[in-house]
């Protein structure tokens, strides 16, 4: 710590060069704490869907092709199968495109007893949605955010099914509400609106008789891997072939989707520490540069080698350390922002803290060519400036 004034002080004798690198890896680590977060919550996305209990079946090529709707009843043949319920993407938004609602066709008897344990929904809410064709019931947490009250006729527009009409609005009355038990999946069922899958299948203009995929409840979770081979089994070598799957291993399946999320994420900060790393070195090794009379001097006062080589660690450490922090926990603020635009996503600060570590590789990297070439610096040639 003796010599942290000394290397405070060469680290400002060029205040506008060090402050655009301070800004450079500042902005660096905001990018890498925004998307390390943005990847760690999609990879530790569960889609609301919790429990070892729960399997999903979708077509095996792919989620986005759709399934016979009587398969249902094979499938709750299946020893080991405690219910079965079906389920379709709606794809909609409300009134823009950015306001994207989570709504599901569900089939009620069957959706509610497999997620018994997992809703918070009164007695009378859930007859008036079992009693109104056009009924939803909406998450408390989605009410609050565009003022909806128990009544309202709601259009949503789906990105996908088309009416009988050919519109693509949809008009829900809202009957009641719901609430997660689980705090924990609070977030994500934040933006759900649950419907009935008859009124979807009866009014689609394509489609008819199909789901999206079937989720099943197994009696004993330990043989949930039995119960997916059984269920798999009995489509094989069908035209509507079927992959079981866990229901995490299903969410990710649907997040990737949109395509490898991480992979997308992975290239653009390896583009920006890969441009990163000449920036911060050509600094190091253009500072040390223009001191090598100083450390000449600071060699005939008696400094080893060894520390010289420590000053110059350390003065990269510092630069790089002190912005990597700064832009860190700019990101750790941005989390309310992120977790506003991803809903339903659970967002964690631990994903921001690798960034100490890259910042101290990255401080290593870019400050030991220059450090070596100070340790290495014959006093009688650097004093008279021969490089």
């Amino acid at each position: 710590m003796k010599y942290l004034p000394l290397v405070w002080a060469t680290l400002w004798r060029k205040k506008t060069r060090t402050i655009f690198t301070l800004l450079s890896v500042i902005v660096a680590f905001l990018l890498f704490g925004v998307l390390e977060t943005v990847d760690y919550a999609f990879s530790h996305a569960d889609g609301g869907v919790t429990g070892a209990d729960k399997l999903i079946t979708t077509n095996k090529y792919s989620i986005t092709l759709q399934l016979p709707f009587s398969d249902v009843q094979q499938i709750r043949s299946v020893p080991g199968v405690a219910e079965v319920t079906w389920i379709t993407w709606f794809g909609a938004y409300y009134q823009e495109s950015k306001n994207f609602i989570f709504a599901l066709p569900i089939d009620t008897d069957t959706y509610f007893n497999l997620h018994k344990d997992e809703f918070i929904v009164s007695g009378a809410e859930m007859s008036a949605f079992r009693a109104t064709r056009t009924g939803g019931l909406v998450n408390s947490a989605l009410m609050k955010k565009f003022g909806w009250k128990v009544g309202d006729k709601i259009p949503l527009h789906s990105t996908i099914w088309t009416q009988k009409s050919g519109s693509l609005d949809w008009t829900f009355d809202i009957v009641g509400t719901f609430d997660a038990k689980d705090p924990t999946q609070a977030a994500q069922q934040a933006s759900t609106l649950l419907f009935h899958y008859e009124f979807f299948d009866e009014g689609r203009n394509f489609g008819k008789g199909n789901v999206g995929w079937f989720e099943e409840r197994v009696a004993d979770p330990a043989q949930s891997v039995t119960i997916a081979n059984r269920i798999d089994a009995l489509f094989a070598n069908s035209s509507d072939e079927t992959k079981t799957q866990p229901a995490k291993e299903f969410a990710m399946a649907f997040v990737k989707q949109f395509g490898d999320i991480g992979f997308v994420l992975r290239a653009i900060l390896g583009a920006v520490f890969f441009t990163l790393l000449f920036l911060t070195g050509n600094t190091m090794m253009q500072s040390v540069r223009e001191r090598v009379p100083e450390l000449a001097v600071l060699k005939t006062l008696g400094f080893g080698d060894g520390t010289v080589l420590g000053l110059v660690i350390a003065e990269s450490l510092l630069l790089c350390m002190t912005a990597a922090l700064a832009g860190l926990l700019l990101s750790f603020a941005a989390l309310p922002i992120l977790k506003l635009g991803l809903q339903g996503i659970q967002m964690s600060p631990r994903a921001i803290l690798p960034g100490i570590g890259v910042a101290i590789l990255l401080a290593l990297i870019v400050g030991m060519p220059p450090a070596l070439g100070a340790m290495r610096l014959n006093i009688v040639d650097a004093l008279a400036d021969k490089r």
